[in-house]
């Protein structure tokens, strides 16, 4: 589950409300600037021209998030941990214990990246096909990146936008996208969000809140067992039900809501009939 509950305010902005200026002795200021030019590095172009080499050898139900962007829409090639390998079977992609985004780089420490680069080499390493593979695809700095320590910022900055971290591929909604749209990764939690990938298409995961914020919701209980009863997951620090959400993690409860609920009958809106007044109950076609 997530949500966050904002420690207890500082005396100076007790007052504060949506939208106003907090200031102290020493005031604090954000500024909205413009994104300093973002230039794609040697490594990234290299590391996203095999990744769509890889991505077109691959049918459609063996790529790792669902279909290939819809018409003229290429893919988008997110900074997440991505672990090419190639096996008897083809290529698949695994995620890194952490992935680092491209901003990220400037704070992340060369040993804990090492740490990275270490992993995906033993990992690669149990898969003797893919740095041959990856060679014939034109790929040849594969076996070094994954050999050499990582040290300093040069280091951090290769590895940051190399095949092993940078190409994990995504339509542009399940990258950058905001509800009421699609959720992306970059702005939704990766243990919600990642259920987007694995959930019956019938079960409505991301639901409006009855305040008018979207959280997500997961069931209670099997598919098939009649219970309708929803777990809130995720919220906005925003929402009326974020202090629930955060009461129950720190009691270590869930925060449920009721079948007949407005959330519950969205969740489960295309597994019962229209008229239904509960989510609970035997589905309207079962699967």
């Amino acid at each position: 589950m997530t949500a966050s509950r904002s420690a207890a305010p500082h005396t100076a902005s007790a007052g504060l409300q949506l939208g106003g200026l907090e200031s102290e002795n020493h005031p604090w200021k954000i500024r909205l600037v413009d994104h300093p030019k973002r230039y794609e590095s040697v490594y990234f172009c290299a590391a996203k021209k095999t990744a769509k080499k890889i991505l077109a050898e691959m049918n459609d139900d063996e790529l790792p998030y669902g279909l290939r962007p819809p018409g003229a829409h290429p893919w988008e090639m997110h900074h997440g941990g991505s672990l090419w390998v190639k096996g008897q079977h083809g290529w698949r992609m695994y995620r890194a214990r952490v992935g680092i985004e491209w901003s990220m780089q400037f704070c992340a420490q060369p040993s804990k990246v090492d740490r990275l680069r270490q992993e995906a080499a033993e990992l690669v390493g149990a898969f003797p096909l893919t740095l041959p593979a990856l060679a014939a695809l034109g790929y040849e700095e594969a076996e070094q990146l994954l050999r050499t320590p990582i040290t300093d910022a040069d280091g951090v900055e290769r590895w940051t936008d190399s095949l092993f971290n940078a190409c994990v591929p995504m339509t542009h909604d399940n990258h950058q996208g905001v509800l009421p749209g699609v959720p992306g990764e970059h702005h939704y939690p990766w243990p919600v969000k990642g259920a987007d990938f694995v959930r019956y298409d019938d079960f409505e995961l991301w639901v409006t809140l009855p305040d008018g914020t979207h959280g997500a919701v997961a069931p209670v209980d099997r598919r098939g067992s009649g219970d309708g009863h929803v777990r809130l997951v995720h919220v906005p620090e925003t929402s009326e039900a974020a202090g629930a959400l955060a009461e129950a993690q720190e009691q270590g409860k869930m925060a449920v809501l009721p079948p007949n609920s407005p959330v519950a009958l969205q969740a489960f809106a295309h597994q019962i009939e229209p008229d239904r007044r509960t989510a609970s109950g035997p589905p309207a076609n079962p699967s």
